[in-house]
C-alpha cells in the first residue's frame, strides 16, 4: 500500500465536516474456511457500497477492471428479487462482484477506491438511500484479501481519516446473486434520468478527479 497515506490526506479532506452517527454493526464473521490466496489470472472483489448503480460506474471506470457485476449477497434468501431485497427483509445487500487483473491494478488500489467511492462511516444507508441494503461491507475472498482489509482499516482508524467510526463490515464471501439485467450497467444506458443526473454524476466525476492517473483510455 505504497500510495495509502495520499489517499487517507484525500479521505481526511473529503470527510472534515462530517457530524456524529451510531457506532458499527457487531457481527463475530468466521474466517477458517477461507482459502490462503487466489492463483487465477484474474481475481474478485466483493464490495457493498450504497447503490449499485453508483459503485458500478465508479469502478467500471479504473484500468485492470475488466467486468462488475451488480448483484445481491450477504443474505439468507436464495435467488433474491430486487424488490426482495428492498424490502430490507433478506439480509442481502446490494454489492457488486468486480472482477480484475491484479497484474494492472491490485487488491489494496481497489480497497482505496472503496473508501473513496462512499462513506463508510454511515450505518445502513448512503445519502439518501436508508436499510440494510445499503450497508457498507467488504466480501472477503481469501486470507490474503482478508489481512489487506484489516490492515488498510487499521490504518484509517489510527490516523483518524474519519471523524465518526467506521461501520464497514468485513465478512467472508457467500453466495452473489447477479442483479436483474435492467441494473447492469445502468448509468450508461440511463444517464438522463434523474437519479443519475443528481447522484452518480457527481460521485463519477469526484471519483474520476480522484483515480485520475488510473482510469481507461478515453475515460
Amino acid at each position: 500500500m505504497r500510495n495509502i497515506l495520499i489517499f487517507l490526506t484525500v479521505l481526511f479532506a473529503l470527510n472534515s465536516c462530517q457530524g456524529q452517527q451510531q457506532g458499527p454493526r457487531v457481527k463475530k464473521p468466521d474466517f477458517t474456511k477461507l482459502p490462503a490466496k487466489n492463483r487465477a489470472s484474474l481475481d474478485t472483489a466483493t464490495f457493498a457500497a450504497g447503490c449499485f448503480w453508483c459503485t458500478e460506474a465508479q469502478f467500471k471506470e479504473l484500468k485492470g477492471v475488466v467486468n462488475v457485476v451488480s448483484g445481491y449477497t450477504g443474505g439468507w434468501v436464495a435467488n433474491p428479487s430486487y424488490a426482495q431485497v428492498c424490502t430490507g427483509s433478506t439480509g442481502h445487500a446490494e454489492a457488486t462482484n468486480i472482477i480484475f487483473d491484479p497484474k494492472v491494478i491490485s487488491y489494496d488500489r481497489l480497497l482505496e477506491a472503496f473508501f473513496v467511492a462512499h462513506d463508510p462511516t454511515e450505518l445502513n444507508r448512503q445519502g439518501n438511500d436508508v436499510g440494510t441494503q445499503y450497508r457498507s461491507a467488504i466480501f472477503v475472498h481469501d486470507k490474503e484479501q482478508l489481512d489487506k482489509t484489516q490492515y488498510y482499516l487499521s490504518v484509517l482508524e489510527k490516523e483518524k481519516v474519519f471523524n465518526k467510526p467506521i461501520v464497514t463490515e468485513v465478512v467472508p464471501a457467500t453466495v452473489f446473486y447477479p442483479a436483474e439485467d435492467y441494473h447492469q450497467d445502468y448509468y450508461r444506458l440511463n444517464g438522463k434520468e434523474p437519479y443519475c443526473q443528481l447522484v452518480i454524476k457527481p460521485k463519477l466525476e469526484k471519483f474520476k478527479r480522484i483515480f485520475s492517473t488510473v482510469l481507461k483510455a478515453g475515460q
